[in-house]
């Protein structure tokens, strides 16, 4: 068998018991040598101590002949004594594996190498391989290969000026084996670009990844009919700033890209050698239960339901601020509800302030204590949204949105006779920026009810440095150690000036009755920590 049908997961596995037993060498069991055809002549020494458990293709083997299936890497949250239903090949903690059980399997990996090692029993060998890339399918869709076989030429390429090969519309799909281009005369044959002799053309189609892995070069040149993409446009726009996909993309898409890429840079047509500047993996969104979804599990979540009952920008608030993008987590039905609280609260808000989204205010020359924070809030969240988001952190970026959001809402509380126009308009037409990559059909909405052009014509909002420092800061009073008490000092404000208003409050002078400070631990800004001992 060629290695591609060893490789087919579609095909029944055969196999055979020769009556042999080998030794594990770890715990000294018996264990029964297999033939089988799916194992791999290239891979190690073509025999393999299969793990079914942990191995989709084991797995199935051992299914097929009735083999037992020994769970020895726990997922977390499962019992030890569920049955697998199907191979774990992710991470988790050992179990049935004696003095290995309860450490991680990553860390298990090298410990028993290191452990076979000094036993004389193994050793670490890291082997590479160079795998050949099948390019061509033998199927219709996919770019046509622009090659005519003349029996007298042999191989000919088509000429430049007859790109590019379009595939034809009658085309009949038949199961013969091989590609339906075949039986389409009108492509099929064609004449020889060199001597005018009546060829054939090549039949088989370029594999979708050759095609998407260049993809990103014609992104910036998308409506060039002329070539696949300019050089002008492409060395400014390129290299990609950032690449973002699973851990399956670094073996697949992402190597092929880099090695188209790394071709193109050696003939002059892109500006770097690397295609892409950074990568990011995003997280895995895991069932309610804390596992992979999956239908045998019945732990699947649906997102068309919760777009169809809230929304699809309740559901992108939430897949933001629901998880660590890099980690993912857990699907929780609690979370999504309370992301959805948020935005009822966000469009509460503009619609009972829509008249300061609607007017037009002059900026004050100057501004009172309470507008003052709430400028340092909405400085500091334009800030921190726009560091976060560069670095992915899309749940802390809508934490602070939440802060802002807060903050504005206590301000025209407490300052309802007084309220500074001009304050609350930058507010809410920033928070409607700040949250419209999260939520932008809703920001897109209310920002078009008082302005003609759209929201993502905006640009970005820019904090400013002179807001992001407060005449007054509120210190935390620390008693041995512990909080006692939060009071509103200077920004200036030095130690003994700190001292001394924090001993006018009654929450802190009871402490110092009969006491004396042996020492005060003072941070500017943040806090001032009493030693006290008895008088």
């Amino acid at each position: 068998m060629k290695e591609v049908d060893r490789l087919s997961t579609a095909k029944e596995k055969t196999g055979v018991f020769t009556g042999a037993y080998a030794i594990n060498p770890v715990n000294g069991e018996e264990v029964p040598v297999w033939i089988g055809d799916y194992v791999l002549y290239s891979y190690g020494t073509g025999a393999v101590m299969a793990v079914p458990g942990h191995d989709e293709r084991d797995f199935a083997f051992a299914k097929e002949f009735g083999l037992e299936i020994r769970k020895v890497i726990l997922q977390e949250g499962e019992a030890q004594e569920a049955v697998l239903e199907e191979a774990w090949t992710s991470s988790g903690s050992m179990v049935n594996s004696g003095s290995y059980d309860g450490i991680s399997s990553d860390v298990m990996k090298e410990k028993i190498v290191e452990d076979l090692s000094q036993s004389g029993k193994a050793e670490k060998k890291v082997n590479f391989r160079l795998r050949d890339w099948l390019v061509s399918r033998q199927r219709y869709w996919g770019a046509p290969i622009p090659i005519i076989n003349c029996e007298d030429c042999g191989e000919v390429l088509v000429p430049e000026k007859d790109l590019p090969v379009v595939l034809p519309d009658d085309v009949e799909f038949k199961p013969t084996g091989e590609s339906p281009l075949k039986s389409c005369p009108d492509f099929y044959k064609a004449p020889c670009p060199k001597c005018g002799k009546e060829g054939t053309r090549e039949v088989d189609t370029l594999d979708t990844f050759v095609c998407s892995s260049w993809y990103y070069l014609r992104y910036p040149d998308a409506d060039n009919d002329k070539e696949p993409f300019g050089k002008d446009i492409t060395f400014k726009m390129l290299p990609v700033d950032k690449y973002v996909g699973g851990p399956e993309h670094a073996c697949m898409h992402l190597l092929y890209a880099r090695f188209i890429n790394m071709a193109l840079y050696d003939l002059g047509y892109v500006p770097s050698e690397e295609p892409f500047t950074s990568l990011t993996h995003q997280g895995m969104i895991l069932g309610p239960d804390g596992a992979k979804m999956s239908k045998s599990k019945g732990n699947t979540v649906s997102p068309d339901e919760y777009v169809e009952q809230y929304g699809s920008d309740i559901l992108r608030l939430y897949l933001a601020f629901g998880f660590n993008y890099i980690e993912g987590g857990p699907w929780s039905d609690e979370g999504f509800k309370s992301a959805s609280r948020f935005g009822d609260r966000v469009a509460r808000l503009l619609e009972e302030r829509s008249e300061f989204l609607a007017g037009s205010f002059e900026k004050p020359e100057s501004f009172s204590s309470e507008e003052k924070k709430l400028l340092f809030v909405l400085h500091n969240s334009i800030k921190g949204v726009t560091q976060d988001t560069e670095r992915f952190m899309f749940n802390t970026s809508i934490a602070r949105i939440m802060e802002l959001y807060n903050a504005t809402s206590e301000y025209l509380r407490s300052c309802e006779d007084s309220i500074n126009s001009y304050v609350v308009q930058q507010v809410l037409e920033n928070i409607l920026r700040l949250l419209s990559p999260f939520m932008p059909h809703f920001c897109e909405e209310f920002w078009s009810k008082n302005h003609e052009s759209s929201i993502f014509e905006e640009t970005w909002p820019e904090y400013e440095e002179s807001f992001l420092v407060l005449d007054e800061v509120s210190m935390a009073v620390m008693i041995n150690g512990k909080k006692r008490d939060e009071i509103s000092v200077s920004n200036s404000a030095g130690e003994e000036e700190v001292f001394a208003i924090a001993c006018e409050s009654s929450r802190v002078s009871k402490y110092l009755e009969g006491m004396q400070v042996v020492k005060k631990i003072f941070v500017k800004g943040k806090l001032i920590n009493l030693i006290l001992k008895p008088a």
